[in-house]
This record gives C-alpha cells, sequence and structure tokens, in this order.
C-alpha cells in the first residue's frame, strides 16, 4: 500500500484532470493486477505444496507400517515378551511420525524449524521431569522384560519380600505371597535389587539338618537318615545324597542332609522327611 501511495500521490499533486486521473486509474489496476497475480500464484504454490505432503504422508504411513510389521516378526522370533514388544513398535512409530511430521513442516511447507525444535525440546524435558519416577519404572521394566531374571509362575525373594510372580507390566511387577496377599513392586526398584530366583532351575537341593544327642551312636544316626532318604520316591536318585556330620554344638550334634528334589515338590519333601525321621527316630531310640 505504500509502494501505491508513492505513485500515485506525486500524479494528483500534479492536477486533477482525465489525464491525471486516469494514470492513477491504470496504476491502480497494475497494482491490484500484480497483487491479485502474486495471491493466486501463492495459493497455487501452497496447494502443490500441500497435495506433496499428503503424498508423502500417504507413502511414509505404508513406509512405517511395512517397518514396524518387520519389527513385530523379528520380535515375536526372538520371543521378546508381548507387553514390551508392543510398547516398543507403539514408541517407534511414534518417534516416525513425529521425524515425519516436522520434515513436512519445515522443508514442504517452509515453517522455519527451529522455534518448532525447541518447542519439541522443551515438552520433552517438562515431560521428563513430571514423569520422572514413572519412567524409573518403565526402564527397569523394559529392564526385566528383555533380560527375563524371572518370569511368570517363578518364586523370588527381593529383600524381606519374596512370593510368585503373577504378573510384570511395564511399570509394575505383581506378587502373590505364600499367604496370597498381592505384593505390587515398582520395577524401578526391583531391577536394582538383588533378586533369588528359587525356582529358575527344574531341581533344587533339599538341605535339612537334624540335632541328636552325644551319646547318641553317630553311624546308626547315618544310616538310619539315608535310607529314609534314599529309600523315598521324590527325591532324585541320579544326583548325589549326603548325610554327614555338619557340626558339634554345645548340647547335641549336629547332623547334615544334602540331596536333590523337583522344584514342585520341594516342601512336600521336606515336611515328609521331616515326619519320617522323627518316626524313625522314635521307633529306634534315638534322642533329638
Amino acid at each position: 500500500m505504500n509502494q501505491l501511495l508513492y505513485y500515485c500521490i506525486p500524479v494528483l499533486k500534479a492536477g486533477t484532470d482525465n489525464k491525471n486521473i486516469n494514470n492513477v486509474k491504470n496504476i491502480l489496476n497494475d497494482y491490484f493486477n500484480s497483487r491479485f497475480k502474486a495471491l493466486i500464484d501463492n495459493g497455487l504454490n501452497f496447494i502443490l505444496k500441500l497435495l506433496f505432503a499428503i503424498i508423502i504422508i500417504l507413502l511414509c504411513k505404508k513406509l512405517i507400517r511395512f517397518l514396524t510389521g518387520l519389527m513385530d516378526k523379528y520380535f515375536k522370533r526372538t520371543k521378546i515378551e508381548v507387553s514390551v514388544s508392543g510398547f516398543l513398535i507403539a514408541m517407534i512409530r511414534t518417534v516416525l511420525y513425529i521425524m515425519l511430521v516436522v520434515f513436512i513442516i519445515t522443508e514442504i511447507i517452509g515453517i522455519e524449524s527451529t522455534p518448532i525444535v525447541a518447542i519439541i525440546g522443551s515438552a520433552g524435558l517438562s515431560i521428563g521431569l513430571a514423569l520422572q519416577g514413572s519412567l524409573s519404572n518403565f526402564a527397569g521394566g523394559v529392564l526385566i522384560l528383555l533380560l527375563k531374571p524371572f518370569r511368570v509362575g517363578d518364586y523370588i525373594i527381593i529383600g524381606g519380600n519374596e512370593g510368585t510372580v503373577a504378573a510384570i507390566d511395564i511399570f509394575y511387577t505383581r506378587l502373590f505371597t505364600a499367604d496370597n496377599r498381592l505384593l505390587v513392586m515398582p520395577n524401578g526398584s526391583l531391577s536394582n535389587a538383588n533378586i533369588i530366583n528359587v525356582t529358575h532351575e527344574p531341581i533344587r537341593r533339599l538341605d535339612l539338618s537334624v540335632s541328636v544327642d552325644y551319646s547318641e551312636n553317630i553311624k546308626k544316626v547315618k544310616d538310619i537318615l539315608t535310607e529314609i532318604v534314599s529309600h523315598h520316591e521324590m527325591v532324585l536318585k541320579d544326583q548325589d545324597i549326603s548325610v554327614f556330620v555338619n557340626s558339634f554344638d554345645p548340647s547335641a550334634i549336629n547332623i547334615g542332609i544334602r540331596i536333590w528334589v523337583l522344584k514342585e515338590n520341594y516342601w512336600l519333601l521336606k515336611c515328609e522327611l521331616l515326619e519320617l525321621i522323627k518316626n524313625q527316630f522314635e521307633e529306634n531310640e534315638i534322642t533329638i
């Protein structure tokens, strides 16, 4: 508009006859024609950029679907937990779509990239600070599901807590204690703790100790104990069976027993052996 006044005002100052008025009209026509043409050109250019952006979106959408499909097949072959693979695929898909949107805005439409990057960076920092604890639990959950120090159904001990693993989620792990209480533990602290996986192996060693009076015959006691454990059907005969003097306590001789058992029979065998030992000692008049 300033350019239009720059050309029109000197002409009008020269006079208002028909010639000058026609000159002003010509100037106005040229100005508005050039502006209209520029508007049309810019509009067509924007429409072309928009169409090109739509084509890019459609092509990249198919490419992203293809890549995530390949990743899903790979995760299934490597037998990664379903919850982890699903979350990783969703996160990668989100990152790819964000990169696609930023590319279209900056490279195709032509908007300056600096403020967009600043907005994304500040938003990511704010979200990270707000969800610091949750992100720690998330990272711990990913590590647990990838490294698999325990699985659903395992009996684990963490510090003063123990129980059977009922579920492993992204943020929390749920255990059922021996008295059927639900214990929910955050994965962040769980991934940094010392974990004892009691049922990781198919067999376990059962250690028992029996104290007898100093007046008892040690060989006789050991023979009775060896016969009890050797004839029990739950004791694994292809593994070592040990009956030995473990220690001399102030008021008794401590006899140790080491045998191997399937993990699912551990507690049942322990209870049955203790009962059998008590009965056999009473029959043979051995003082506990």
